[in-house]
């Protein structure tokens, strides 16, 4: 089983068909060159299916989909602010991923998928999957630059019209993704793929459902789109995800996994070396015989890999206690030292964090697992990806698949686009919202919607235009943000809700109640880390001491506590660099080169300039 990318990256290269890919061009003002005789691609099926399988160079590789949110998200700590939200450190040279070959490919098997000598149906399946991957790559162009060139077919050298020619307005360009998309529905036949690697007719359906509640609910929220004609259209794009989302439920046969237990259910379809069938609609797919593996434990445990990517208090606040109610609203939560505020909480939380109780294998002997702050900010490390043997910590070594489409965002996609058209039921909460808490181990509040919203998420979720008072929508935001985090959504999440903002959100961590105290993490009876400034208080073996002075020498400290000497941690709070985000961030601006290149792209996106 492989990794959709690799695999057929594979099978393409040494193939004659590269010669199809001589004349791709790397963004639209390069002149194309011609192509070879086609019909060693088109006069047959294995020809089209050969070509086809380059498509999936579209989707993210093996190891994007868990980086997106470590990249760029509210709920998360790292070694560095990142610097498109650094003020002054971002502009159009910096710029990046204005690249149309993968649709000079897409386009060119559109255009001369019709050889007789292959059965229509046929033809018009792999015509299909051509349309589900352009819709993918000009929903992911138009997500990140606005307004972009719609082209539908192969460009030849005398198409200057077009190869220097001016952006298309958003609403064009989603309306014919969301025909793409349509056709892709009525051709692909692929029902049911037991590998779940390839795109299947109920992918372009939850593929259809993902798109659209983006774009109606940008077109709601988003300041620049709200007050156009184009905001009204939203309604329309809601109720396209709500239909897409229903047909995977009524016919998809997909579930929500509860295979081994409410404790590993949910982990498991995250750790599994073959995706969880039942819940996993598509996957990039491990081969440790062809070294198609990923770098998860590496990410995420490493020092010096990865951005040290740590949750915040503020998101782990989220979960609900066990038994429905809220963590935020027991007396005395916001000092509760981290092994108390663990327990009794949505199960999904000890399957995401390394919480008490969490053991590692190290050379074949199970040892204990705390946070370990050689990683870690804040103290909530990541579990969600990662193997428990310590092996897979050096290196591209896991052997786990990693998905990018399951049935439970399915659920989240129907609820939320409901619950923006106003026809939500008590029913439709139950099989969705119900359904995701039921499966990790809560037990209250699963039939219907509170009627009273939660303070403590109106206070989090604000909008550009202000706070969010509708309590349902208020917990579907809460169980999409626990529920699909470190998926890759959480971006695209706060810009289409309006809620770019959130990324300025301070990063702290666990409450520590007093300096040169030793603090057992895992209540193990070992103790784990100890914070002091100046001088570390001791030698203790397998503790950690971290020092929170305000500066160390003439350096200012990033990690410190919230009222010095006690508190939650900080982390680059003192010393941050000065995080900006202002609503026309929104959209990336186009990259210096290709503006000059073109001078009919111009106008810029708003408030970037051309440095």
């Amino acid at each position: 089983m492989l990794s959709i990318k690799k695999l057929y990256g594979k099978c393409i290269l040494g193939c004659a068909i590269l010669g199809l890919f001589a004349g791709c061009t790397k963004n639209l003002d390069q002149t194309p060159q011609s192509s070879p005789d086609r019909n060693v691609v088109f006069s047959s099926e294995d020809g089209l299916s050969l070509y086809a399988n380059s498509f999936y160079d579209v989707l993210p590789g093996i190891n994007d989909i868990f980086r997106t949110d470590a990249n760029m998200s509210d709920y998360g700590a790292r070694n560095a602010v990142p610097d498109y939200i650094r003020k002054g450190f971002y502009n159009s040279r910096q710029s990046t991923g204005w690249t149309w070959t993968n649709l000079r490919a897409l386009n060119y098997f559109i255009a001369y998928n019709v050889n007789p000598a292959v059965p229509q149906s046929v033809r018009d399946n792999y015509t299909g999957l051509a349309r589900f991957f352009r819709a993918v790559f000009y929903y992911n162009m138009v997500m990140k630059f606005g307004d972009v060139p719609w082209v539908g077919k192969p460009l030849a050298v005398s198409d200057t019209a077009i190869l220097y020619g001016k952006r298309d307005p958003r609403a064009l360009v989603m309306d014919s993704v969301l025909a793409d998309l349509n056709y892709a529905i009525g051709h692909i036949t692929l029902g049911t793929d037991p590998t779940r690697s390839r795109i299947t007719k109920w992918v372009a359906y939850g593929m259809k459902s993902r798109i659209c509640i983006f774009e109606g609910t940008y077109r709601k929220y988003d300041k620049a789109v709200s007050a156009t004609a184009s905001a009204s259209s939203a309604g329309q794009w809601l109720q396209e995800s709500v239909n897409a989302a229903k047909a995977v439920m009524d016919s998809a046969g997909f579930s929500l996994n509860t295979g081994n237990g409410l404790d590993l259910s949910y982990r498991n379809l995250f750790i599994s070396t073959a995706p969880v069938a039942n819940e996993v609609m598509l996957s990039s797919v491990t081969s440790s015989s062809l070294a198609v593996l990923n770098d998860a434990n590496w990410y995420y445990t490493s020092s010096t890999y990865g951005v040290r990517l740590n949750f915040t208090r503020d998101y782990i606040n989220m979960y609900l206690m066990l038994d429905g109610s809220r963590f935020t609203d027991i007396p005395g939560h916001d000092t509760m030292v981290f092994w108390h505020e663990t327990q009794g909480r949505d199960k999904r939380l000890a399957q995401t964090i390394r919480t008490p109780g969490y053991t590692r294998v190290s050379s074949g002997s199970v040892v204990a697992g705390p946070p370990a702050f050689n990683y870690s900010y804040t103290g909530y490390q990541p579990i969600k990806w990662c193997l428990d043997d310590t092996y897979y910590d050096n290196g591209t070594l896991n052997t786990n698949s990693v998905c990018q489409m399951r049935y439970a965002e399915i659920l989240l996609n129907y609820a939320e686009a409901r619950q923006e058209l106003g026809q939500l039921t008590t029913a439709d909460w139950a099989k969705t919202i119900g359904a995701l808490r039921a499966r990790a181990g809560i037990t209250g509040g699963i039939s219907a919607p509170p009627a009273v919203a939660d303070p403590y998420l109106a206070d989090y979720f604000q909008r550009w235009s202000g706070g969010v008072s509708d309590a349902t929508l208020l917990e579907i935001y809460r169980e999409r943000t626990i529920e699909l985090v470190l998926e890759g959504f959480r971006y695209a999440d706060l810009l289409r809700w309006g809620m770019g903002k959130l990324l300025l959100r301070p990063w702290n961590g666990i409450y520590v109640p007093a300096l040169n105290q030793l603090m057992d993490l895992d209540q193990n009876g070992k103790p784990d880390v100890c914070f002091y400034q100046g001088t570390p208080p001791g030698n203790v073996s397998g503790v950690t001491y971290v020092n929170v002075a305000p500066s160390i020498g003439s350096t200012v400290n990033p990690q410190t506590l919230e009222h010095g000497t006690y508190g939650n941690i900080l982390w680059l709070v003192n010393g941050d660099p000065g995080r900006v985000w202002d609503e026309w961030r929104a959209l990336y601006p186009i990259p210096y080169n290709d503006m000059q290149l073109n001078p009919n792209l111009k106008p810029q996106n708003p408030g970037w300039t051309d440095q």
